[in-house]
Order: structure tokens, then C-alpha cells, then sequence
């Protein structure tokens, strides 16, 4: 995987990490705008970097592949895979 590539992959995990430890916050403390703010960020941090990546180097997941008439997810390496693609 190019450096490049494996860079944006790292900072979507490390923002849907977050993401999911701040919803997990806001759980038990609905009302804390401070959290709520971070959500909202994070949030579309996570749609951008998604976004960016689907554009460069394909879908992440399965249910992002906009496959038409070809299944496109097995046509190259996955997201999590280290070798080149």
C-alpha cells in the first residue's frame, strides 16, 4: 500500500475511532455541548476523509461501491490490506 494511501487510511480509522468513543460519551451525557460540538466535528471529519479516499483509491466498504454492472469492491485490494494495489 502506497504511503500516501495507507496516511489517509490511518486518519479515517483514527476519526471513526473517535467518533464512535464520542457518541459512546454523549450516551451518558446527552446534554454536553462541548461533546455534541465534537460529534458535529468529527462527524464531518469523517465524511471528508471518506470522501477523499473513495475518490483516490475506491469504495471502504462494500455498501460505498457504486458498482453498475460489475461488482467493482473485488477488483482491487482491500481498504485493510498491505500489499501494493
Amino acid at each position: 500500500m502506497s504511503s500516501e494511501r495507507q496516511k489517509l487510511l490511518r486518519r479515517l480509522q483514527a476519526a471513526r475511532f473517535a467518533l464512535v468513543e464520542i457518541n459512546l460519551y454523549l450516551d451518558s451525557h446527552p446534554t454536553c455541548s462541548e461533546g455534541l460540538k465534537y460529534f458535529r466535528t468529527k462527524s464531518e471529519e469523517v465524511k471528508k476523509l471518506t470522501a477523499e479516499y473513495q475518490e483516490k483509491y475506491g469504495p471502504i466498504t462494500a455498501a460505498d461501491s457504486k458498482a453498475d454492472g460489475y461488482w467493482d469492491w473485488v477488483a482491487q485490494a482491500f481498504p485493510w490490506e498491505r500489499g501494493e494495489s
